[in-house]
């Protein structure tokens, strides 16, 4: 192998040695759609999510549909109130009529920090995030969660901590659908999300 091609190689960006790839192409919403204009904008590479209060949930949603896959993303929540919530939607469908959609959620805040949660289906926590498995966290700074989502398993991680191991009981629920970031109903909040990246397992 020559000295050019061996310098090429390891210049690749690690995401790409492992098989990842970005989910936001960092420049604009061009692949999303946008629930609310004027609450969702591209800044410094990021999504940035902002909200004066809202009177419904908000989603900024791919356009692409995912089933297997490992979702790697950072994220900061800025909230005076303290009682701000938000949360990564996946495999989920749009609720007709509705700024609402369905599916499962990663979720973010309040007490629901590392939680996995049935958005607007069965609307209840599925899996409870231990406080050993909270360990770490930073509720004002740069989170990161790691999705994995495969067959009827889900796992979520927060920091590197497995804050849940689910495995789905219930026939019926949708294995495929899109991924979306949440802006929760209620006090202002504003909600930060960089470095997506996601691995489609096959």
């Amino acid at each position: 192998m020559s000295r050019l091609l061996l310098a090429a190689l390891l210049a690749l960006p690690l995401a790409a040695e492992d098989g990842f790839r970005p989910l936001f192409n960092g420049k604009d919403l061009s692949e999303w759609i946008v629930g609310t204009p004027g609450l969702w904008r591209v800044e410094n590479g990021g999504i940035i999510g902002v909200s004066q209060g809202l009177k419904y949930n908000d989603f900024l949603r791919t356009r692409k549909q995912y089933s297997d896959f490992v979702l790697k993303l950072k994220f900061r929540m800025i909230d005076s109130s303290g009682r701000g919530n938000s949360g990564i939607q996946f495999r989920s469908k749009p609720m007709e009529g509705s700024h609402e959609v369905i599916g499962y959620q990663a979720d973010i805040g309040q007490q629901y920090w590392g939680c996995l949660y049935d958005e607007s289906r069965r609307k209840r926590v599925l899996a409870q995030a231990s406080a050993e498995s909270l360990a770490g966290l930073d509720k004002t700074g740069w989170n990161e969660y790691t999705i994995t989502a495969q067959g009827k398993r889900i796992k979520l991680e927060l920091n590197g901590r497995v804050t849940v191991d689910y495995t789905e009981i219930e026939d019926g629920i949708d294995t495929t659908g899109f991924i979306a970031l949440q802006l929760h109903s209620g006090p202002a909040l504003e909600m930060h999300f960089k470095d997506l990246l996601i691995k489609e397992l096959r």
